[in-house]
């Protein structure tokens, strides 16, 4: 098989990654790729917002199947177009992906389909939505409606800070996608994130991870896009995840079938376990990243087989995935004032030697290579230092000496990554 590879991040590397592994591939193409992933894959610079770009280097390679990786694409309608033109893709239609581009979209979806999640609302008004906050204590969940690259959720305490929130985020603190603001009840519990295939009618499991979100260690500190993740997460037992997929992932799959846009791809359920049970916090149409990375250490099985299935209605005719014992972790490596602002070009040493490591893999997030050859930083997040170990403490461990082997003095990551399920061992 020849497959294409959307996008160019630390997520698009681990399926190439992967994908590579298959005896089934004949070659892979990526694009734009990276530095990185053009040694595992013949790379095609062009934007993913140049979605007629993409389908004619679909057609000319006559590939068969493209896989895409990041959501802006798939929110402006690429799966569609290429499913029009005849190719297998790996990746919802424009309207499916409504479930992650807007979240009143989301709300509403569930409370029709009786998916468990947060009491909410959703305003454009500023003056209704500080009305609102009377309905909730404290803490207060504000969240932007559109894409806001994982940033646009903001939880305080404060009754006068939630009010200049609602100000803010009305007045387009990012930008259009915060111009609609749905405030939700806060949840309290366990954070987890569960991942299932659907090839528009049945739903294959694909995995539980646990993400950190805030850019500190302890969990503090703003949001970000994710600084590191660790699978299998204690947390997500045989029977929450059997709950999970039939009272959450299932009857998601089946609404958006319904109401006629029927899901192909990967559902990833961002999950809250609390004392009621699992409530959805949010629904992503990819897979997540860096999450994406540790499922991928993970999957013992040719994965190939698997992504041709969701795309082609198969997935009926495949076994449960197989996985290994090993759990692993991945953490990111980020540049000094991310989520804020940072400078790139800094030259990254020790990737290398990282690599050579025993159950360590470095997949490449955001990085260049200068007119040396020299690894230099051209994102936020800049590398995910990824391994996998007979216990968990042992792949954290090796993370971090891989970590340290790393000549980077621009960037920075957490110390902490899984200490929620350390601290149950």
């Amino acid at each position: 098989m020849k497959v294409l590879v959307i996008g160019s991040g630390g997520r698009e590397h681990a399926l190439v990654w992967k994908i590579a592994q298959s005896p089934a591939v004949t070659s892979i193409l990526a694009a734009p790729g990276s530095a990185a992933i053009s040694e595992l894959a013949t790379c095609h610079d062009m934007s993913v917002a140049d979605l007629d770009g993409m389908v004619e280097l679909a057609r000319r390679e006559a590939v068969d199947l493209v896989v895409v990786g990041p959501e802006n694409p798939l929110c402006d309608g690429l799966a569609d177009r290429l499913r029009q033109a005849g190719i297998a893709t790996f990746g919802p239609s424009k309207l499916a992906a409504r479930l992650e581009t807007s979240k009143a979209f989301a709300k509403d979806f569930y409370a029709r389909h009786h998916v468990p999640s947060a009491r909410y609302g959703t305003f454009f008004d500023a003056a209704e939505a500080k009305a609102f906050l009377d309905q909730f204590e404290p803490p207060y969940v504000l969240k932007a409606d559109g894409l806001a690259a994982g940033k646009g959720v903001v939880i305080v305490s404060d009754r006068a800070e939630a009010e200049d929130e609602v100000d803010a985020f009305l007045s387009g603190k990012f930008g259009d996608a915060s111009r609609t603001l749905v405030i939700e009840e806060f949840m309290a519990g366990e954070e987890v994130s569960i991942f299932a295939l659907c090839d528009g009618e049945d739903v294959l499991y694909c995995g539980a991870a646990q993400d950190h979100k805030r850019v500190g260690e302890g969990d503090s500190g703003p949001n970000t896009g994710g600084m590191g993740a660790y699978s299998p997460a204690p947390i997500a037992t045989p029977a929450l995840i059997e709950t999970a997929i039939k009272t959450i992932i299932e009857p998601v799959a089946r609404g958006l079938a319904a109401e006629g846009s029927p899901f192909q791809g990967v559902l990833f359920a961002g999950l809250m376990v609390t004392a009621e049970g699992p409530k959805v916090v949010e629904f992503n149409i990819r897979f997540g990243d860096p999450e994406c990375q540790v499922l991928m250490m993970r999957i013992e099985a040719d994965i190939l087989p698997y992504l041709q299935a969701t795309a082609t209605g198969k997935l009926a005719d495949m076994p449960a995935l197989s996985w290994t014992a090993e759990p692993a972790i991945t953490v990111v490596m980020a540049a000094n004032g991310y989520p804020g602002s940072y400078e790139m070009g800094s030259v990254i040493g020790g990737v290398d030697a990282a690599n050579k490591m025993e159950g360590v893999v470095v997949f490449e997030a955001g990085t260049g290579r200068n007119s040396d050859g020299e690894r230099t930083a051209s994102g936020g997040r800049v590398l995910n230092v990824t391994a996998s170990g007979e216990t968990l403490h042992y792949a954290v461990d090796r993370a971090y000496a891989a970590v340290d082997e790393i000549d980077w003095p621009e960037g920075f990551c957490r110390r902490d990554i899984a200490w929620r399920a350390l601290k149950t061992h």
